[in-house]
C-alpha cells in the first residue's frame, strides 16, 4: 500500500507541477530573464525590477493595490468579524438570510459586483438621475469609496473564518478568569480576544489576497474611472501594441512576491497565536434569543440592501429600461434587452454572442469541474491515507492558485505554451479552448481538494487497510469504498468548482482563443461599449441559468444517492433471505416465520 500510494502521489504531484507551478515560475523566470521564452534571452540583471520605481504608470499601480488591498483587508476584515460573532452567539430571524447572502457574494464575480455601483453611482446613474443623489458619484469614485465597495464583496471571506472558530464555545475560560478577580473588559481583551486573532487574521490575509489580486473591479472602473492596479496593469502590457511581456513579467513577479508575503505573515501569525482550546471536550456555543432582536434584524437587512440589494437591483433595473437617464417611468420599462440576446436581426450578432459565450462557458466550466474534482480526489486520498513522503509539496501545489491571480496564471500559460518547438508534436495548445480548460482546472483544484478533504478525515483507514489484506488495489479501494463514503462532496466539489469557473474574466481574457466566445468577456465588452441593457441583461440571465443549473445538479444528485441507497437496501434484504432460505430449508424457513 505504501508503495501504491508513492506512485499515486507522484504521479499527481507531476500534474499539479505542470498546470500550477509551472507557469507561476515561468512567470518569476521571465521577470529576470526577459525573452527567454520567445527565443531572445536578455539578461538585464535585477534593474528591470527597479523600473517599477521610476515610472509613474508601475509605481501607481503597485501603490494603489497595497492601498486598496489593506484598506479592504481592516474594513472588510471588521465587517465580516463583527457579523460573524453575532451570527454564532445570537439566534434571531435574518441569520439565516444573511448566510445565504454570504455565499452569494462568495460566488458572484466580482466585475458583475462593480459593474452594478457604477451603473447605480455613475455620473449618469440610478443614484444621481432618478433619486437625485449626485453626492453619491463623488463618494463612491475614490479610494476610500473604492475600498468600501470591495469590503462589501470581500467580507465572506472573513466572515466564513472567523465564523468557523466563533461557534465553539470558550466561556470556560473566561469564568476562570473572572473568578480570579477579572473585569468583564479584562476578560474580552486577555481571553476572548486571542483567542480569536488566529481567525481573525486568517480572515484579513484572505481579504487582503482576494482583493489584490481581483482582476473584475478595475476592469470594470477602466471605463468611468482611472484606478491602475497591479493585475489590470499586466493585462494592458499583454494587449498594447507592441506586447510588453517584459512588462508584464516584472508586474506579475511583485504581485506574486506581495501575496508570498501575506501568505507567509499568516503563517507565522497561527504558528505564534496558537491555543489548543478545541479539544475532546470542546462543544459548540448554543446559541440565544438577544434582547434586541429587531437591531440584529435591522443591521443584517441593511447591510444586505447595500452589499447585494445596490448592485444586483441596479442591473435588474437597467435591464429592464429602455434608456437609463429616463428614471423609473412606466414608458421606460420594456424586455427589448432580453429579447435581444436571441434576436436573429441585429447586425452584430449579438444572438450569436450571447448564445455562443453561454455554451463555451459553460462547457469549459463543466469540463474542468469534473476533471478538478477527480484529481483533487486523488490528491485527498493521497493525503489522507497513503506514506507519501511529499505530503507537504503536494498540499502546496494543490492550494497555490489559490493564492495566485488568473491574471498571473494566465501569463504564465502564455509564457509555457507559447512555444514554437511545442508545435512539432501537437502541443502548441496557446490560442486553442483546451489551453482555457487545463487553466480553469488549476483554478478550480484549490476547491476541489478542499471540499472533499472534510470527507475523508471522517474515514478510518482500517477499512481500507483490511480491503488491501483481502488484495484489493487502490483503485477498487477508491472505487467501492472511498467513492460511496464521499459522493456527497464529490457532488459539492463538482458544484463548487463549477459555479466559480463560468465567469472567471481574468482567464478568459488572458487565454481567449481567436474567434471563440466567451460568456464574461459578452459581458465586460458589452459594457465597455455603452450597452449597458444588453450587458445587465446578459448578466442576469446567465447567472440565473447558472443558478438554476447548479440547484437542477444538486436535486437530481440527491434524488440519484437515495435511490440508490433504496436499491442498496433492498438487495441487502434479497441477500439476507437468501442466506437463510440456504440455511434453514425453504419449509423450515416458512414454518419457523
Amino acid at each position: 500500500m505504501k508503495n501504491s500510494g508513492t506512485r499515486w502521489g507522484v504521479g499527481i504531484a507531476l500534474i499539479l507541477f505542470v498546470v500550477i507551478f509551472l507557469p507561476l515560475l515561468a512567470v518569476l523566470l521571465n521577470a529576470f530573464l526577459p525573452g527567454i521564452f520567445f527565443g531572445e534571452i536578455r539578461f538585464q540583471g535585477l534593474g528591470l525590477l527597479g523600473e517599477i520605481f521610476n515610472r509613474p504608470l508601475w509605481r501607481q499601480s503597485l501603490m494603489n493595490s497595497l492601498w486598496l488591498g489593506v484598506g479592504t483587508a481592516l474594513l472588510g476584515t471588521m465587517f465580516g468579524a463583527c457579523l460573524a460573532m453575532a451570527r454564532a452567539r445570537w439566534n434571531y430571524a435574518t441569520g439565516r438570510l444573511l448566510d445565504a447572502g454570504v455565499w452569494l457574494l462568495l460566488i458572484m464575480p466580482s466585475f458583475m459586483l462593480a459593474q452594478g455601483w457604477i451603473l447605480f453611482a455613475g455620473t449618469d446613474g440610478i443614484a444621481s438621475r432618478s433619486l437625485g443623489m449626485e453626492w453619491i458619484t463623488h463618494a463612491v469614485f475614490q479610494p476610500a469609496g473604492l475600498m468600501f465597495i470591495m469590503a462589501l464583496s470581500k467580507f465572506p471571506l472573513a466572515y466564513l473564518t472567523v465564523l468557523a472558530s466563533a461557534e465553539w464555545n470558550v466561556t470556560q475560560y473566561g469564568q476562570a478568569a473572572r473568578l480570579n478577580g477579572a473585569r468583564p473588559w479584562t476578560v474580552w481583551r486577555t481571553v476572548e480576544l486571542p483567542l480569536s486573532v488566529p481567525s481573525i487574521v486568517a480572515g484579513a490575509t484572505l481579504v487582503f489576497i482576494d482583493t489584490v489580486g481581483d482582476f473584475g473591479l478595475p476592469a470594470a472602473l477602466s471605463t468611468v474611472y482611472r484606478f491602475p492596479t497591479l493585475t489590470y496593469s499586466i493585462y494592458s502590457a499583454i494587449y498594447q501594441s507592441p506586447v510588453r511581456f517584459d512588462m508584464a513579467g516584472v508586474l506579475a513577479f511583485y504581485l506574486v512576491i506581495i501575496l508570498g508575503l501575506a501568505m507567509f505573515v499568516l503563517m507565522i501569525s497561527l504558528r505564534k497565536s496558537r491555543f489548543d482550546f478545541l479539544n475532546s471536550r470542546a462543544r459548540k456555543t448554543i446559541k440565544i434569543k438577544p434582547r434586541k432582536t429587531y437591531l440584529l434584524n435591522l443591521i443584517t437587512i441593511w447591510f444586505l440592501t447595500i452589499s447585494i440589494g445596490i448592485p444586483v437591483g441596479s442591473s435588474v433595473c437597467v435591464s429592464l429600461m429602455k434608456k437609463m437617464g429616463n428614471g423609473f417611468a412606466s414608458q421606460n420599462f420594456t424586455f427589448e434587452h432580453y429579447v435581444s440576446l436571441f434576436s436573429t436581426s441585429l447586425p452584430d450578432h449579438t444572438r450569436l454572442n450571447f448564445l455562443d459565450g453561454m455554451i463555451h462557458s459553460l462547457s469549459i466550466a463543466a469540463i474542468a469541474a469534473i476533471i478538478s474534482m477527480i484529481i483533487g480526489f486523488i490528491v485527498a486520498y493521497v493525503l489522507t491515507f497513503t506514506q507519501f513522503p511529499m505530503k507537504g509539496g503536494l498540499q502546496l501545489f494543490s492550494i497555490v492558485s489559490l493564492a495566485v491571480p488568473g491574471i498571473v496564471m494566465g501569463i504564465g500559460y502564455i509564457f509555457v505554451w507559447n512555444q514554437r518547438w511545442l508545435e512539432h508534436i501537437n502541443l502548441h495548445l496557446y490560442g486553442t479552448p483546451a489551453l482555457l480548460v487545463i487553466a480553469v482546472i488549476a483554478g478550480a483544484i484549490p476547491y476541489a481538494v478542499r471540499v472533499q478533504l472534510g470527507s475523508f478525515g471522517a474515514i478510518s483507514s482500517s477499512v481500507l487497510n483490511a480491503a488491501a489484506v483481502q488484495g484489493a488495489g487502490t483503485l477498487e479501494r477508491m472505487a467501492h469504498i472511498v467513492l460511496p463514503l464521499t459522493r456527497r462532496s464529490l457532488l459539492l466539489a463538482v458544484l463548487a468548482a463549477f459555479g466559480t469557473s463560468v465567469f472567471d474574466l481574468a482567464l478568459a481574457s488572458m487565454l481567449q482563443p481567436a474567434n471563440y466566445v466567451l460568456m464574461p468577456l459578452v459581458i465586460d465588452q458589452a459594457f465597455e461599449f455603452g450597452k449597458y441593457g444588453y450587458a445587465t441583461a446578459a448578466t442576469i440571465l446567465s447567472g440565473s441559468i447558472l443558478l438554476a443549473i447548479i440547484i437542477f445538479i444538486q436535486i437530481a444528485g440527491e434524488a440519484v444517492f437515495r435511490w440508490n441507497d433504496r436499491r442498496f437496501q433492498k438487495s441487502a434484504a434479497i441477500r439476507s433471505a437468501d442466506h437463510h432460505r440456504r440455511t434453514y430449508g425453504g419449509s423450515q424457513y416458512e414454518t419457523n416465520s
